[in-house]
């Protein structure tokens, strides 16, 4: 019988087929509800990629001093997070649109330069099992994948317009 050949593995066209590709990746090999390349532009973070995207839609943003992915990238908060409500940084943030959020797993992608570029992470709705911090290294490998994209130059889409006026704090 034969394989599948080579198409299945051929490259991604563009960076938007490279970020949808890992979080569709992510979500099948490790779960979460959802996940999202975003990147943050001035004092919001924006979703670039979302899958699955009806839960988060691309242009949704949030402010970004009041994010999970804030905490994380400047040391204040873990990486994974299987119960959000007892890491006392994130739980202090569990307030109003991030109610909902009870696992949180993220990875900061970072320019050529070296400089914050945005997030790949994932939120679980439910908190996840202590086992669910064993996934991290693949978001991190996935995170390090996007991140050497944008260094070799596959230059990442200009965020979306918000859908309908509507920000993610509207979803969460």
């Amino acid at each position: 019988m034969a394989g599948p050949g080579i198409t299945d593995v051929a490259p991604w066209q563009d960076f938007p087929g490279a970020a949808c590709g890992a979080l569709e990746f992510l979500h099948e090999q490790l779960g979460w509800d959802v996940w999202a390349v975003t990147r943050v532009v001035g004092d919001l973070q924006v979703v670039l990629h979302a899958h699955p995207a009806a839960v988060l839609p691309p242009g949704s943003a949030l402010p970004w001093a009041n994010s999970f992915c804030q905490l994380m990238t400047v040391g204040q908060g873990p990486r994974a997070a299987t119960v959000t409500a007892a890491v006392p940084a994130y739980a202090s943030r569990r307030l109003g649109p991030l109610t909902g959020v009870a696992a949180y797993i993220g990875v900061p992608l970072v320019t050529g330069g070296g400089e914050l570029f945005g997030t790949v992470c994932g939120l679980g709705f439910r908190a996840r099992p202590r086992s669910a911090t064993r996934d991290l290294p693949q978001v991190e490998f996935a995170a390090r994948m996007i991140s050497t994209l944008m260094a070799a130059g596959v230059s990442p889409s200009d965020p979306p317009p918000a859908p309908r006026g509507r920000r993610a704090t509207d979803r969460l």
